[in-house]
């Protein structure tokens, strides 16, 4: 085991408020789209040119993050693309049409996937699978408060630009602190990187060895580990989209009582990374996502029985929970995987990979739904969730 210090509380706490920021303006469109469609006169459908256009920047800049991270230190990289994503809100509030909107989307998808690639890639060599499990929580908490700060905004009558404006300049003071704690990131970098009596060498140290990127792209393990990440994501955001139909017109369930039930699996998502964080420091990373992944299955698979919608809401908290420390988990163990020398360009790959699983499938499981019946959301669920088991097994065989 590595004989690396503790993380610094401070760099902690920025790592804290970088996964709330990251999650703050996927909560402020849900809430504030029908006052921008109405303000620059589009139709309801509009959304998806944004909602594109920020998945292209997403999805270029994680994967470019993980091969220059070690070039440009995370430190630089954190600070350099909060202020981008600062940059690009505040185009959100000035923005004259949705065209303008949409370049700023692309812009915020830059930031964000840096970010997040940045991030996480440090993190799994840096932080313990408790303070990686709840590094990803606070993402889940920045998504809760996003809706609130657009309804506040709304609700005593200012424009939605305010809502953008104020989560802007929260990510300039978030952009500053990231400039000023360069230094705390590569000392901690160094610190983490295995000195004497240490004799697992972090990513970040592995990363000084040059390693050329066609020999990180020919192992294996990266590419079954970024399915794994594809497939996980793809269960996470099909649940949460798909369920409220499913438990409405399929199980016969009331649109309030429905909604509070898949708020409820996101609360359950988001508790069981604060608990089950304490629980893989204690049992170890390796047995809590075995048992997480057959978890994942036991849920889907009650979501799929046709049975009463208590089973049904059932399936979905136990698929919540169990998928909670999955993620993090994944992300903490990249370099067991691969190596530490390509763990920080896998973790980029993995991201990338992880945004396109969650784009691409939930939309397929939508077109499968619509022609067949609203039922066809358990068995595919079930189906991902053997699949994810089955990756898993194979990278572990690999490792």
């Amino acid at each position: 085991m590595s004989t690396s210090a503790p993380p610094r509380a401070s760099l902690l706490l920025l790592a804290y408020l970088a996964f709330v920021s990251l999650g703050l303006p996927d909560g402020l469109i849900g809430v504030g789209w029908p006052s921008i469609r109405a303000d620059f006169d589009v139709p309801t459908e509009a959304v998806g040119l944004v909602l594109t256009a920020g998945t292209v920047g997403y999805l270029t800049s994680s994967l470019v993050a993980g091969f220059t991270l070690a070039r440009l230190g995370v430190g630089r990289l954190l600070a350099g693309s909060t202020l981008l994503a600062s940059l690009a809100l505040t185009g959100y509030a000035t923005s004259p049409a949705l065209a303008v909107m949409a370049a700023c989307a692309l812009v915020l998808g830059l930031g964000s996937g840096a970010i997040d690639s940045g991030l996480n890639a440090y993190a799994a060599g840096a932080f313990g699978p408790r303070h990686m499990n709840w590094m990803h929580a606070f993402f889940g908490l920045g998504v809760a408060i996003g809706p609130l700060i657009m309804t506040g905004a709304l609700a005593v009558g200012l424009s939605w630009r305010w809502g953008y404006g104020l989560v802007a300049a929260a990510q300039l003071a978030l952009a500053t602190a990231f400039a000023l704690a360069v230094r705390a990131w590569r000392d901690r970098s160094a610190a983490g990187a295995g000195g004497p009596g240490s004799p697992d060498p972090g990513p970040q140290e592995a990363a000084a060895v040059p390693v050329r990127v066609r020999e990180t792209l020919r192992l294996p393990a990266v590419w079954l580990g970024s399915l794994a990440f594809a497939v996980y994501v793809a269960i996470e955001a099909a649940a949460g989209l798909w369920a409220f139909l499913l438990l409405t017109e399929g199980r016969g369930v009331t649109a309030e009582v429905a909604g509070v039930c898949v708020s409820g699996y996101w609360g359950s998502l988001f508790v069981g990374r604060v608990v089950q964080g304490i629980g893989s420091e204690r049992l170890g990373a390796a047995k809590v996502l075995r048992g997480s992944l057959l978890g994942m299955a036991a849920g889907a698979a009650l979501i799929a029985l046709p049975a009463p919608a208590w089973v049904a809401v059932a399936g979905l908290l136990v698929l919540g929970f169990a998928a909670a420390p999955v993620f993090p988990l994944l992300m903490l163990t990249t370099a067991e995987r691969v190596g530490a020398a390509h763990a920080d360009r896998t973790v980029g790959v993995q991201i990338a990979a992880a945004g396109l699983g969650g784009a691409l499938v939930p939309t397929g499981i939508g077109v499968l739904v619509g022609n067949t019946s609203v039922q066809a959301l358990g068995p595919a669920l079930t189906v991902l969730a053997v699949v994810l088991f089955a990756l898993h097994a194979a990278t572990s065989r690999r490792r």
